[in-house]
């Protein structure tokens, strides 16, 4: 499973697609909008983690640009973002959860879009 971690904060970035790859998959690790935009147009994944507060490029911006192109590829938004207007947002735009930061990693293998074979170990809370 390829997996693409958009996440401008390097400390949460660092940390994610470590424990990802500890746990087996392939993780390519963007941390703008546009870079994010370049992978999804050339490579094909089975997952986005997806920040939203993003230079270059709004997450919610490439969430529905995603959407509207057809590509129905799970999204996980993990954001900072934690008023309800902001989650519901989120999921009415196509993603398919929502974490807020800070997070404890073991969160991310048991959203509704994480493979549900998978039984992570949880490696500790990401901080925002």
């Amino acid at each position: 499973m390829r997996i693409l971690l958009i996440e401008d904060d390097p400390m949460i970035g660092r940390a994610v697609k470590r424990g990802v790859t500890k746990a087996g998959f392939v993780v390519d690790w963007v941390a703008d909008g546009r870079d994010a935009e370049c992978s999804l147009a050339n490579r094909v994944y089975d997952l986005a983690i997806l920040d939203l507060g993003l230079p270059k490029k709004d997450g919610m911006a490439i969430l529905a640009a995603l959407r509207s192109g057809g590509n129905s590829m799970p999204v996980l938004i993990v954001s900072a973002r934690d008023n309800v207007r902001d989650r519901i947002s989120g999921l009415e735009a196509g993603a398919d959860d929502y974490l807020l930061k800070p997070f404890d990693l073991g969160m991310v293998f048991k959203t509704p879009c994480s493979p549900r074979w998978f039984e992570g170990p949880s490696r500790g809370t990401i901080a925002s």
